[in-house]
Parts: C-alpha cells; sequence; structure tokens
C-alpha cells in the first residue's frame, strides 16, 4: 500500500489505497494544506517535496521536472509533488522551507 511521511509535519502518515496517483492529491485529500501556487500544472515549483527516501517508488521525472532541474530550480532530491506520482512502497519527504505556510506547525 502506497504511503507518504511528511517529516517536519509531525510525521504525518498518509496511506494511499490505489497506486499511481499524485503525491499531491494524497496530501490534499488527507486534508493538509500544501502550496501550489500554478494549480497543479507543473509551472513552478511551489509545491514541490524534498525527497529523503523512496524515490524508486515514484514515476520518472516529467519534462517540467526536467525543465526545473536543468534551470537550478529543483535539486536532485526534489520533486513537483503535481507531477510525481506514487506507484507503491513508501516515500519519506519534508516541506521546503520557502514553501511553508504560516498557519501550520511545523516540527523540527
Amino acid at each position: 500500500m502506497p504511503r507518504i511521511v511528511i517529516q517536519n509535519l509531525f510525521n504525518r502518515e498518509i496511506y494511499s489505497k490505489s497506486p499511481g496517483r499524485k503525491v499531491i492529491e494524497l496530501i490534499h485529500e488527507n486534508g493538509i494544506d500544501w502550496m501550489h501556487a500554478c494549480g497543479k500544472k507543473g509551472r513552478c515549483t511551489t509545491c514541490k517535496i524534498i525527497l529523503k527516501k523512496g524515490s524508486e517508488n515514484l514515476s520518472p521525472m516529467t519534462a517540467a521536472e526536467e525543465n526545473f532541474s536543468k534551470l537550478g530550480r529543483l535539486k536532485a532530491n526534489e520533486r513537483l509533488s503535481c507531477q510525481a506520482q506514487l506507484d507503491s512502497g513508501e516515500i519519506i519527504v519534508r516541506v521546503a522551507e520557502i514553501n511553508k505556510f504560516p498557519h501550520l506547525e511545523y516540527s523540527e
């Protein structure tokens, strides 16, 4: 069963009954606010996740992600949550400091 752990949101766990879902969809369906300035279309980097573990459980990088990577706007351990699909297994992620909401409490 696909699972997301968000480290700096007090290790919040999200489970999915179906593989192949976009990470941001799973996060939002579980009532967690997550930034996405372009409306989840892969046109910005505000929804990025810092991937700590489980990159093998995500879909390959999309053209949008590869472009942002080439431009230096995505690091090697970062993905766009609106583009990356969680196929199986577990990913452990963090919210980037720049993308934290002021109304949420974060751990660490």
